[in-house]
């Protein structure tokens, strides 16, 4: 059983800069973490291994989409070492309509006891906005320490894209995961008059941004092109904006493989749409990340294709693994929504845990499927199908 990181919270208020002998350190221990986190699947060779999934559907397509995530996951463990436990969780919209819970203390008991999690989509117009998205999707991510968003970003060739020339696009945007200006950290004064004030706080520490930074440099150490860009606005958020980029200078002395640059945040949705293969890996905050993942799956397709995993590197959690996109709520139940962001995050969640080979299977049919998709298209004859038969076609591709 994974051990809790208890010493956290007192780990990030003790952290007081980033000298480079503290860096360093850290760093020693996040690796030696992230290795554990995977040993696991080595101890286990030759036997079958169970991996505890727990499932959240959610609101909307969520519902419809996650069963063809888990048709995909369960057809690409046959004949594996791994055996898969599910545990469905009944959280969402109707949940808060029926008890007015959206995540109890019980619920978020019995989901840590899972290795990994699988997530549908959270939101739904009968429920005020934010009850959901604070109360069950950010809780869940800042309980569980998902202090990495990962969200990878590629062109699938003859995806209708808005680039004239959308080729050759690949990158992956590390966005930080548990601070910034999603902790909630603000308040309104005088509400409702001519005089409100409102305020929300961006929460920057030395010690969350040094790990999220230090994971992206692992990734892009890992990758062919090996560059990294942190994107920021550090010219007008001189606080925050300075903590990150002193962060970025001093990891990267580890890490002489590794080109980095740096763009404005402005300067990079510019380039997101005119010059996207110059990234490679991108890091950055909270905001920044949401904002540049959502454009990123736009000029790729779309981001019914985009997928995302929620990231515990240390393994002191579970990781949840979701498609970027939302509950739809306008088609769901009518089976038209795409399941392939789902399936595209299955085949992350297999990659975090040890298999990367069945990974790449399941990117492979995504691949085939997208083939088969463009050449109907151009023959003039679109394939037509459900959000089943989609999931059917790519359990075949996986043959």
């Amino acid at each position: 059983m994974k051990k809790r990181n208890d010493g956290i919270e007192k780990e990030r208020s003790a952290w007081g800069g980033i000298a480079q002998e503290d860096v360093r350190l850290v760093g020693e221990r996040i690796r030696m973490a992230d290795v554990s986190a995977h040993t696991d699947a080595a101890q286990h060779t030759g036997c079958m291994r169970t991996i505890k999934l727990a499932v959240i559907p959610g609101d909307g397509i969520g519902k419809e989409v996650v069963p063809e995530g888990l048709k995909v996951l369960t057809k690409v463990l046959e004949g594996s070492d791994l055996e898969l436990e599910t545990t469905q969780f009944d959280l969402g919209a109707d949940r808060w309509h029926r008890t007015g819970d959206t995540l109890t203390d019980e619920d978020l008991e019995a989901i840590r006891g899972n290795d990994v999690i699988l997530l549908g989509a959270v939101g739904d117009p009968s429920v005020p906005s934010g009850v959901l998205e604070r109360g069950l999707l950010l809780k869940l991510r800042f309980a569980l320490d998902h202090y990495v968003n990962l969200r990878p970003s590629k062109y699938y060739e003859g995806v209708a894209s808005p680039l004239r020339i959308p080729d050759n696009i690949d990158f992956v945007v590390v966005r930080e995961g548990t601070e910034g200006l999603y902790c909630g950290n603000g308040g309104a004064v005088r509400v409702g008059t001519p005089h409100e004030i409102a305020t929300e706080v961006s929460v920057n520490t030395a010690f969350g941004v040094e790990r999220v930074v230090r994971y992206a440099f692992e990734k892009a150490n890992a990758r062919p092109r090996k560059k990294l860009t942190l994107v920021h606005k550090h010219n007008v958020l001189v606080n925050a904006g300075h903590l990150w980029r002193r962060t970025v200078e001093a990891v990267g002395a580890e890490y002489p493989d590794v080109a980095v640059d740096y763009c404005h945040v402005d300067a990079a949705t510019i380039y997101m749409v005119t010059d996207p293969q110059r990234f490679d890996v991108i890091v950055t905050d909270n905001l920044f990340g949401d904002i540049l993942t959502d454009e990123a799956g736009a000029v790729t397709g779309g981001i019914g294709l985009a997928a995302s995993g929620n990231i515990n590197p240390d393994g002191a959690f579970p990781s949840m693994f979701e498609p970027v996109h939302g509950s739809a709520p306008d088609i769901a139940g009518q089976g038209k929504a795409d399941p392939t962001a789902t399936i595209s995050s299955v085949a992350l969640l297999l990659d975090h845990i040890g298999k990367p080979e069945l990974a790449a299977k399941v990117e492979a049919a995504i691949e085939k499927d997208m083939a088969d998709r463009a050449a109907a298209d151009k023959a003039g004859t679109p394939l037509v199908r459900s959000t089943s038969e989609i999931g059917d076609a790519i359990c075949v591709a996986l043959a």
